[in-house]
């Protein structure tokens, strides 16, 4: 079960971290992107991970939130690492009704990811929930193409709106607003 698990994220791996080389090269290039149908399921399953500070975390995180804006993203991205000091001043900018919740693709429990992306956040002063994936949560992003990509879910746990692909911090601030408005 553990070897499934394990080669289940490193095969999801590599196909992100193609996805991400397709966009961009170097390091705070801009990157091409767009909204689009959601690559993941409708609702997000229900799943027991943990966050990157070795918290457990469950499907029950969205509820305390109208939308919550969920950030897939890799250690190994560029264009996901960029975005992140903008992503931390978003959050710390939200209305009341939504959050930023990180879900980091190049993880599983005690990889040196995990702190690689400990490391990335605190220089982006970016301070909010990243979440390791459990197998449920792997599975939910298996038809993620490319990182960073970056879904809505509303405090049932159901996926709304359009995902947008790439870093685009304007666009999840245009689509949270709608979404809000809903």
């Amino acid at each position: 079960m553990i070897k499934k698990f394990f080669l289940a994220a490193l095969m999801i791996a590599a196909i992100l971290i193609s996805g991400c080389d397709s966009d961009s090269a170097e390091f705070g290039e801009d990157v091409q992107h767009s909204a689009q149908a959601s690559p993941v399921a409708k609702n997000v399953p229900t799943f027991n991970a943990k966050t990157i500070t070795g918290e457990a975390v469950t499907e029950k995180i969205f509820a305390a939130k109208k939308i919550t804006i969920v950030n897939i993203w890799g250690t190994f991205c560029p264009p996901c690492i960029a975005e992140m000091p903008e992503l931390g001043e978003m959050a710390r900018s939200l209305p009341a009704d939504a959050q930023i919740i990180g879900l980091l693709c190049d993880a599983t429990e005690n990889s040196v990811q995990i702190q690689r992306a400990q490391e990335i956040l605190s220089q982006a002063d970016a301070d909010f929930v990243n979440i390791v994936p459990d197998e449920q949560l792997m599975n939910f992003i298996a038809n993620v193409e490319a990182v960073p990509t970056t879904i809505f879910v509303n405090s049932k746990g159901e996926v709304v709106g359009k995902a947008i692909i790439g870093a685009d911090i304007d666009g999840y601030k245009d689509e949270l607003a709608k979404l809000l408005k809903e």
